[in-house]
């Protein structure tokens, strides 16, 4: 067990809960990441627990995560299932970086074809 996110893209008459989903981004107990997003979907109106629920991810949401991460401001997040900080080897040749910024290149090219973004996650 474990925290598991993904990105996927969907077209926007779509279901995301149907299997028109494009997966665009996976991660593994990258919870600084984890705790970016639950604050974009409290800012959005989420309530409860951040647990099996998706966030759309629009393009200003990318250019606040891509500053965010530029800034190596993701914010300490910690949980049961959540693994260590994600931020120990962050940069690193098997880091997380590298997935953030081809999860929001991705985003971007998705969001140009007029499909929707979203994140979502389970532990």
């Amino acid at each position: 067990m474990g925290l598991d996110q993904y990105a996927y893209a969907i077209k926007p008459k779509g279901n995301p809960k149907k299997k028109e989903q494009v997966e665009i981004a996976y991660w593994r107990k990258h919870n600084r990441l984890q705790g970016w997003m639950e604050a974009l979907w409290l800012d959005k109106g989420g309530e409860g627990e951040f647990n099996c629920v998706d966030v759309e991810i629009t393009e200003d949401d990318l250019d606040n995560l891509e500053e965010a991460i530029n800034n190596k401001d993701l914010p300490e997040t910690q949980g049961f299932f959540f693994g260590g900080d994600s931020y120990e080897d962050y940069e690193g040749e098997n880091g997380y970086k590298k997935d953030d910024e081809e999860f929001i290149k991705n985003a971007r090219e998705e969001l140009k074809k007029g499909n929707l973004v979203f994140y979502s996650s389970w532990w």
